[in-house]
């Protein structure tokens, strides 16, 4: 090889060569979820072995449950992860807001497929407080029925499990408050403002996913 090539060799991969770091944002986001993860198996595991230590118990107290109310609201929540994600495509494409009124969802000019990320925020938020509103409604009526979080070991369980559950979608809907809020303030919605709302994208996908966990767990498999 002459001098000549052997200098090309050399240069190309300084010439060519780059490097794509990833987002920190996201992967501090996703190493978050991870320990939220751990927080929730401790609780799945505390739910196992309450079960196992008193299985009487399992046998009366979750006959009390209201199975076709709180199946609704599981798929409430559900759908609301597709809004969410729809918030998504459009924060990727730097949309914040609807090309056309938002009010006229059926027309092919300004039809929910040119809708922003605030307009189907906007829907996950309220998909989200009906979620929690339903929640509370549930407990106000499993109260009623003697189902307290001080009655039995089942109680307490039930309780710790969807309450702390509950906080996390509390915690998402002030998250998509502040998205939705930043999007307006904001005099371009650029490449952090999009990343902003994926990265609460990605917390609230893992709510709706740990909620299914508990769903099973606790109302079919009860």
């Amino acid at each position: 090889m002459t001098p000549v090539a052997t200098a090309s060799v050399a240069e190309a991969p300084h010439a060519h060569t780059s490097v794509n770091r990833p987002n920190m944002v996201q992967v501090g986001t996703i190493v978050w979820l991870s320990s939220e993860l751990m927080f929730f198996a401790g609780l799945f595991a505390m739910y196992f072995t309450l079960r196992a230590v008193l299985p009487g118990v399992w046998e009366t107290e979750p006959e009390k449950l209201n199975i076709p109310f709180s199946t609704a609201n599981t798929i409430n929540l559900v759908l609301s992860s597709v809004w969410c994600q729809m918030g998504v495509f459009a924060a990727e494409r730097f949309q914040p807001s609807a090309l056309g009124p938002w009010w006229t969802p059926w027309t092919r000019e300004h039809g929910w497929r040119n809708w922003g990320m605030r307009e189907w925020y906007t829907f996950t938020y309220i998909a989200g407080a009906l979620f929690v509103a339903g929640q509370v409604y549930e407990y106000a009526h499993l109260v009623q029925d003697g189902l307290t979080i001080g009655s039995s070991g089942y109680g307490s369980v039930f309780y710790l499990t969807t309450g702390f559950h509950g906080l996390h979608v509390t915690g998402g809907l002030i998250a998509f408050l502040l998205i939705i809020a930043r999007s307006f303030a904001a005099k371009r919605f650029g490449h952090a403002e999009a990343t902003s709302a994926i990265v609460t994208s990605y917390y609230w996908h893992f709510v709706d996913v740990v909620w299914i966990g508990l769903f099973i767990v606790i109302y079919v498999l009860k």
